[in-house]
């Protein structure tokens, strides 16, 4: 019973909409209404800037690490490591389920990369910090959020499955879940990004602007 009424927190707590939240209080707009329509980092950087992606993916990723950690609220999983790693990926996903459809907000949410990170650096920190660098090298090189967060996402498995090699089952079917879900759910960012539609975020722009001054 303990162990459903974390999950169901879990869930709850990764239904907090942050990007809708702000979106409506600081700027009187629901951000599903502009750019993807999705409510999550990515899209916020996109419609509000750098400064509310920010604060978005920040509290996108806590909401993840917070809800993957409540296992310490129960006494039996801090001393058995195999149960412990299988009841933080319900916990995780709980989350994720939650801030892909959250139920304070319609059931209509964001991607959950965000989220689904911070389950990650609640579970294997050494990874998720691997996997942030990946993130940050394809952004500083592309702009891309949505780039950045695929190949973070695979990247994810490839360092799970080969070089930290898990031995838990369920954590290795997890992060094989967790590369195709990504990927799933960028599939018309992918279209755009090979038509050479997809918005960059707006940052590194003096960059950019060297560049072009190069150039002439």
């Amino acid at each position: 019973m303990d162990e459903f009424l974390l999950i169901i927190l879990a869930y709850l707590i990764g239904s907090i909409p942050t990007a809708v939240w702000i979106s409506k209080h600081f700027f009187n707009i629901d951000i599903r209404e502009y750019g993807s329509g999705n409510a999550g980092a990515t899209n916020t950087f996109r419609v509000l800037g750098k400064k509310w992606g920010s604060i978005v993916m920040a509290a996108d990723i806590l909401k993840g690490v917070i809800a993957t950690s409540m296992h310490i609220l129960i006494q039996h999983y801090s001393t058995n490591e195999l149960h412990r790693t299988n009841f933080m990926i319900g916990l995780g996903l709980a989350a994720v389920i939650g801030h892909v459809f959250p139920i304070w907000a319609n059931f209509k949410g964001g991607k959950g990369v965000a989220t689904l990170f911070g389950m990650a650096l609640a579970i294997q920190p050494i990874v998720a910090v691997l996997c942030i660098a990946v993130f940050l090298l394809v952004l500083y090189l592309t702009r891309f959020v949505s780039l950045s967060s695929i190949l973070a996402g695979i990247s994810f498995m490839v360092f799970i499955l080969f070089v930290y090699n898990a031995h838990e089952p369920l954590y290795r079917i997890f992060a094989i879940i967790v590369a195709l879900m990504v990927v799933l759910t960028h599939q018309k960012n992918i279209g755009r990004i090979l038509n050479g539609t997809e918005s960059k975020v707006p940052i590194l722009k003096h960059r950019d602007k060297r560049k072009q001054r190069r150039r002439m």
